[in-house]
């Protein structure tokens, strides 16, 4: 092998195995031709790329990079091919997908199945959370995330504005009234969130200005589906996306209040995925083929 796609794939057997002889026997060569070709890929470089031992191969902070780099290039060859070769339905790999429950559960799970149609051999490794993740250190690919962005490296498609309502069931509503001005939310249940960037706080507008109003109650969840699951038990009021109760507004399970409120009290929905000169096909792929879909779901726009 004289090209550097072959000789790529000789470092990441040796990187990955530990051993040159281990790597030589996977390609079907001799220890020695694997030994040769690693030392003539770091004479072109001008780096040491592994730490050679009596015991097991090591790989420098060059070697690193160079493994990280090559086996996501790699990947990308396969995937080409694929692509290529079978019209499309081809392309393969796994996409760790980072979201809130309540957005994964009723926006991203419904599409899975389309998307699979299109791509079968994809595997989406879902994983939902209200808290926000970081994308290096859980290893994801991609993360919807609702609220306010962070500086930082990662790269953002915008995909719609989540409108926050404050509902209840009319079964609460009955016990304990329905609140008509913000002082009200003093007497009643105001179930909250516990994660750390949760503050006992609902954003409202008051006389055309938006005011942070404290409310307490006896529920703190970790997730938006337990808040909801509470409010439609009649336990008190929640403050929750449009789209997280659409439907349960609609088929009149929870009712709206404090409707004028509420206006202004808004965040944005984004899918953020890391930067760099080359995106991997599968994440281009799940994300041409999401985003539009949750642009739709957002703006709740029949499909």
């Amino acid at each position: 092998m004289d090209n550097r796609a072959g000789e790529m794939l000789v470092f990441v057997r040796v990187a990955e195995s530990g051993s040159f002889s281990e790597a030589a026997r996977q390609l079907l060569m001799t220890p020695s031709t694997v030994s040769k070709l690693i030392a003539r890929m770091e004479d072109r470089l001008g780096v040491r790329l592994v730490e050679r031992s009596t015991r097991r191969l090591s790989l420098t902070d060059e070697g690193r990079l160079f493994h990280e780099r090559s086996g996501a290039l790699l990947a990308e060859l396969d995937d080409i091919e694929r692509e290529v070769g079978q019209g499309g339905k081809g392309a393969g790999g796994t996409i760790r997908v980072n979201a809130s429950v309540a957005f994964g559960v009723l926006g991203i799970e419904p599409l899975l199945p389309a998307f699979w149609e299109t791509y079968p051999n994809m595997v989406v490794d879902l994983s939902l959370s209200d808290e926000i993740v970081d994308l290096y250190l859980d290893r994801a690919d991609i993360a919807f995330r609702v609220g306010p962005l962070a500086d930082s490296s990662l790269l953002a498609r915008r995909i719609g504005v989540a409108r926050r309502k404050i509902v209840a069931a009319p079964a609460y509503l009955e016990r304990h009234g329905t609140p008509l001005m913000i002082g009200d939310l003093d007497r009643h249940n105001c179930l909250g969130f516990n994660f750390r960037r949760a503050a006992p706080i609902w954003p409202l507008k008051d006389g055309g200005r938006i005011v942070d109003r404290m409310v307490g109650g006896n529920l703190l969840a970790n997730n938006g589906e337990t808040v909801r699951r509470l409010a439609l038990a009649g336990m008190g009021l929640a403050r929750l996306g449009d789209y997280h109760v659409r439907e349960d507004i609609r088929h009149g399970r929870l009712i709206e209040v404090l409707g004028q409120a509420g206006h202004g009290d808004e965040e944005e929905v984004h899918a953020l995925y890391p930067g760099g000169q080359r995106m991997p096909q599968r994440i281009r792929l799940f994300l041409d083929f999401m985003i539009p879909r949750l642009q739709i779901f957002m703006r709740n726009d029949p499909a």
